[in-house]
């Protein structure tokens, strides 16, 4: 029996999300930090990199929000600075995963046969190695650079993002008006892109949303061990491996780093959660 798809318009998808108080409240948290990284040159009196050892280790307040660390640099400053490079990090390699894994997923799914096999036996080795791992090798093979993390993680990702795409794909092609548009002489591409692509985005989009967390927390784990983000540049990850020497005589140095990532991570997870109910009428259902 073959399925249905419901088309869910532009309209409606943003009349749940405005009635959705999780996704609302995660996306304006989200919103906000991202607005506070784009302006902390114009919201802070510091820079980022600026050293002044005679104020090394303050603890919070005399013209610190959140003290300084080891060098006398104001945690504040860079702490929205760091947050500029774990989101871009994040947001980066998660965007070039979901389209890797799109492609393959649905190269997979409608070209079966040896592409299918092929495609997904390597997305299976892939999810076979801990992510963590594979992303060391990566790192250590190519050094520690921003370049370097970023197709770490892609190559960390993509793999489950095919699997999902392949599975939503060949449900897809149960659906009444694929099989209504290949009888009236579409071929392969053009119901790619004009029926299979559009009706994925959905999928695509909470793919996108749920994967952003674990590459910031992938990030940081990276950075935290030296292996990630190197100075001069500054991450969150960076920030929390560099002040854990000092995590009993200043704990705000480790602190308020690991609470913006923490943030980060829930409101990108909330806001993922909220918009795969919202996306999947199914689930909303259950």
């Amino acid at each position: 029996m073959k399925k249905t798809q419901k088309q869910n318009t532009g309209s409606d998808i943003l009349r749940r999300i405005l009635h959705n108080k999780t996704a609302m409240i995660s996306g304006i948290i989200i919103l906000i930090i991202i607005a506070l990284a784009v302006l902390a040159p114009i919201l802070s009196d510091y820079d980022e990199t600026s050293q002044d050892l005679l104020k090394r280790l303050m603890p919070p307040g005399n013209g610190h929000i959140f003290g300084t660390d080891e060098l006398g640099r104001d945690v504040f400053t860079r702490i929205f600075y760091g947050t500029r490079v774990s989101l871009m990090i994040a947001l980066i390699p998660t965007a070039l995963a979901v389209i890797l894994g799109a492609v393959a997923g649905i190269c997979a799914a409608q070209f079966r046969g040896a592409a299918d096999f092929i495609i997904m036996r390597i997305a299976d080795v892939m999810l076979a190695i801990p992510g963590m791992l594979l992303a060391m090798v990566v790192l250590y093979t190519l050094g520690g650079s921003l370049a370097s993390v970023i197709i770490s993680l892609v190559l960390v990702e993509w793999g489950g993002i095919a699997v999902v795409v392949r599975t939503a794909t060949l449900e897809i092609r149960e659906c009444e008006f694929i099989e209504a548009a290949v009888s009236t002489g579409a071929g392969r591409l053009r119901v790619i892109i004009r029926h299979i692509l559009p009706n994925l985005v959905p999928t695509l989009i909470v793919l996108f949303t749920l994967n952003i967390p674990s590459s910031i927390l992938s990030e940081s784990a990276l950075s935290f061990l030296g292996i990630g983000i190197q100075p001069p540049q500054v991450s969150l990850g960076l920030m929390v491996g560099v002040s854990r020497q000092y995590l009993f005589q200043s704990p705000h140095l480790a602190l308020a780093p690991a609470c913006m990532i923490m943030i980060l991570v829930l409101s990108f997870n909330f806001l993922g959660d909220a918009l795969r109910d919202i996306l999947d009428p199914d689930r909303r259902t259950l």
